[in-house]
């Protein structure tokens, strides 16, 4: 079996890199979806159906064009990875969290030790909690092997 997993959230570090290149190492049966992870792409995804005047129908716009990709790829996945930074707040991730809980798709999280109070939902429902990507690549090879 080639497991599809989903990395979801923080788009400002290299933690995606970090996780394909451990798995690729590791010879792991993975293949790796995401959302765009181009920010200035992202925010214009719905520009092409007209640029609305005010910022929030714009960004509600693009949201629903994201979504397509979100939530397909979210239904389709085995696995869905959510990394919370410290850069920015990824409601969004908070969200894919949620979708995976309410879809019964399993979810680790990704995240450093001092956001675990405000988080402390996201990881209940979490399969577990990683604290780097060597960790998720470690748990990947578990449970794909």
């Amino acid at each position: 079996m080639i497991w599809t997993v989903y990395l979801s959230g923080e788009i400002h570090t290299d933690w995606r890199e970090q996780i394909a290149a451990g798995a690729a190492a590791a010879g792991l049966p993975v293949e790796f979806t995401s959302p765009v992870t181009d920010h200035d792409a992202s925010d214009a995804a719905g520009d092409v159906l007209g640029k609305p005047e005010s910022n929030f129908w714009r960004d509600h716009q693009s949201s629903k064009v994201n979504a397509i990709r979100t939530k397909t790829l979210l239904e389709q996945c085995d696995l869905a990875v959510i990394r919370f930074g410290d850069k920015y707040k990824q409601w969004n991730a908070a969200f894919d969290a949620g979708f995976c809980a309410a879809m019964g798709t399993p979810y680790i999280t990704l995240h450093a030790e001092d956001i675990v109070h405000p988080l402390k939902e996201v990881d209940a429902a979490a399969m577990a909690w990683a604290q780097t990507p060597e960790q998720v690549v470690e748990l990947l090879k578990y449970v794909t092997g």
